[in-house]
């Protein structure tokens, strides 16, 4: 889920509305404060406040796996203890970022929250953003601990996908909308959307129709959403493009914190050009 601003501050009436318009979808799970949730320009507080506010909108109704990763232990650990106490049904960790790890590191980081917090946890692995890669050889040692379930697949390499499920009990989702097809076709199980914000009907149903063995239908659903996932993380930086394709949708102020600025004339163009051929303009 993306974050909503207005006037600089979290805009939790707009956080409500996107939570119900998820249920409405018949999405199974949502991920508020994740990278698409700005969650780096997210106080402490304001971080806390929208696990809380989307945890109490979403009343049980479906899940809710709360972003509460960081560069700092401890921070992590914090964040995690109090999605647990909120009501979470599990927590997205991401790969520590910027202080670059050792292996050692990224397994003792992620076994320190396993064994503190009993929560279902989801490695997030996106080396295209934390600098690094938690290797393979340390997904199956991580996988070992009971509470770590998940691993959130966004290195854009299948094989170590393919690694993950041949050697670790691991669910396995994919980080990317566009490799989601792919990532399910060795055995991942979904994936954790950007394009989900706008559309996510069209997603499960591309989801739905894998699960089902119907490859013709997944593939065709894949070719449709092909153009918006490529725009979605091409034009800009991730949530610049979503941010964006919600403000001509209506559905949010487009409003971001600094460092990150909106899309400029020319990305803006492409975007509503994408928009319009798939039929939301």
């Amino acid at each position: 889920m993306t974050t909503p601003f207005r006037d600089g501050k979290v805009d939790v009436d707009a956080l409500r509305e996107q939570v119900e318009f998820q249920v409405t979808a018949g999405t199974a799970c949502v991920v508020p404060t994740g990278t698409t949730g700005e969650s780096p320009t997210l106080s402490h507080e304001e971080h806390e406040r929208v696990i809380s506010v989307v945890i109490q909108a979403v009343a049980g109704r479906i899940k809710v796996m709360a972003g509460t990763g960081s560069n700092s232990t401890a921070e992590a650990l914090r964040l995690t203890r109090w999605a647990a106490k909120e009501g979470a049904d599990a927590a997205l960790l991401v790969a520590p970022y910027y202080n670059k790890p050792t292996q050692e590191g990224f397994y003792q980081h992620f076994k320190l929250i396993a064994e503190e917090v009993d929560l279902p946890l989801c490695i997030y692995n996106i080396p295209g953003r934390t600098s690094k890669n938690i290797e393979p050889e340390t997904i199956v040692q991580l996988s070992e601990l009971s509470n770590i379930r998940m691993v959130k697949e966004a290195t854009g390499q299948l094989d170590q996908a393919s690694d993950a499920l041949a050697n670790t009990r691991l669910t396995v989702l994919s980080g990317d909308d566009s490799l989601t097809l792919p990532i399910m076709s060795v055995g991942g199980e979904g994936v954790v959307s950007v394009v989900g914000n706008i559309i996510p009907s069209d997603m499960i149903q591309l989801v739905d129709a894998y699960r089902e063995r119907n490859v013709a239908a997944a593939q065709e659903q894949h070719l449709k959403l092909f153009p918006l996932c490529r725009d979605m993380l091409g034009l800009a930086t991730n949530p610049i493009p979503i941010k964006a394709a919600m403000k001509m949708l209506g559905r949010d102020s487009g409003e971001m914190r600094l460092p990150m600025t909106p899309l400029d004339k020319r990305g803006e163009a492409k975007l509503r050009q994408t928009l319009t051929g798939y039929g939301l303009l």
